[in-house]
């Protein structure tokens, strides 16, 4: 048993073992018990797994603050805040690309599902490139904290602009090289049908496959925010991959609780703007200060309480809105 005791990237492979166990039980749990035939989930059903994935997340922030201390908690817990609310941003684009390709509500949840077992596995390949990075490279701190005042500025230039698939290339491009259905083909996301009349059978994508790889691609893209920022706050590999990997898990259970009500949360998006760049400007400002690192508590106390000013004053301002009709 020496070998689970063997570091994998500066931790124990049992540390490894035990959190990949709960997300793979988490995993077969959600699947293979809670949603094992196609249905619509409501909103109630939603906000209550959501609770739930967020209880499992902060408990195992709990077992890290008795394993390695405070400090790592602290740290875990700001990751785990800052990757929960970059995914409700994701919900928006989410939302959008199940609307445009007519994905049923029954069927999303499927499509979610594979989304995530893509966005463990992606996660992991991006924060491994980025832990080899910030080891071996001096500067790849500062390279990261520069990205985040970089995309926080831009989210803040773009603010109430409408997001559209109309005329995305890669769409255009995997419409050009595969033979697509016209229709939803229930819950499959390959099918076999004559291009033509008569004709051969021959394999077909369904706007389900089109509608994962759409939101797989747009996962990579928030990866470009969200990895960084994390790395920005600790570059302990271990306590990285944990905080994102349990704030996505709870990704498909809170889509359904806010799909419906992605209009009231304007001000979020001010809110994640300016969380970027303060965790990119306190490398930079540590450094003037002469200082380490700026502490981790205070970081997750500014986290929260702007996240918690921009969903709170989105939800005053919208308050008594009707959902808009599409």
């Amino acid at each position: 048993m020496d070998f689970l005791t063997t570091d994998f990237l500066d931790k124990p492979i049992w540390m490894w073992a035990l959190f990949l166990t709960i997300i793979i039980a988490l995993l077969a749990l959600d699947l293979g018990v809670l949603h094992r035939k196609q249905r619509e989930i409501g909103v109630r059903e939603s906000v209550k797994l959501a609770g739930f994935y967020i209880a499992i997340g902060l408990a195992f922030g709990g077992w890290i603050a008795w394993q390695m201390g405070q400090e790592a908690a602290v740290a875990y817990l700001t990751g785990f805040v800052v990757e929960k609310s970059l995914a409700l941003d994701n919900v928006f684009v989410i939302a959008m690309i199940f609307s445009f390709f007519h994905v049923p509500r029954r069927y999303q949840h499927e499509v979610l599902f594979w989304g995530i077992i893509g966005v463990i596995v992606l996660r992991a390949i991006m924060i491994g490139l980025g832990a080899a990075l910030v080891q071996n490279v001096s500067w790849a701190l500062y390279f990261f904290a520069a990205i985040l005042i970089f995309t926080g500025i831009r989210m803040l230039w773009t603010v109430g602009k409408e997001q559209t698939m109309e005329g995305n290339r890669l769409l255009g491009f995997l419409r050009r090289h595969m033979r697509v259905t016209d229709r939803v083909e229930g819950d499959h996301f390959f099918v076999r049908q004559p291009a033509e009349p008569g004709g051969k059978p021959l394999l077909h994508a369904t706007p389900l496959f089109l509608a994962l790889v759409m939101i797989e691609i747009a996962d990579v893209i928030f990866a470009v925010d969200s990895v960084p920022a994390i790395f920005a706050i600790t570059t302990d590999p271990f306590l990285v991959y944990t905080s994102n990997i349990f704030a996505i898990l709870g990704l498909r259970a809170l889509y359904f609780a806010l799909a419906a009500a992605v209009h009231r949360f304007h001000y979020l998006k001010y809110a994640l703007s300016v969380v970027l760049i303060f965790i990119g400007a306190k490398i930079f400002l540590a450094d003037a200060l002469g200082l380490e690192k700026i502490p981790p508590l205070f970081s997750l106390l500014v986290t929260a309480g702007v996240l918690g000013a921009g969903i709170g004053l989105s939800l005053w301002r919208t308050r008594g809105e009707a959902q808009p009709q599409h």
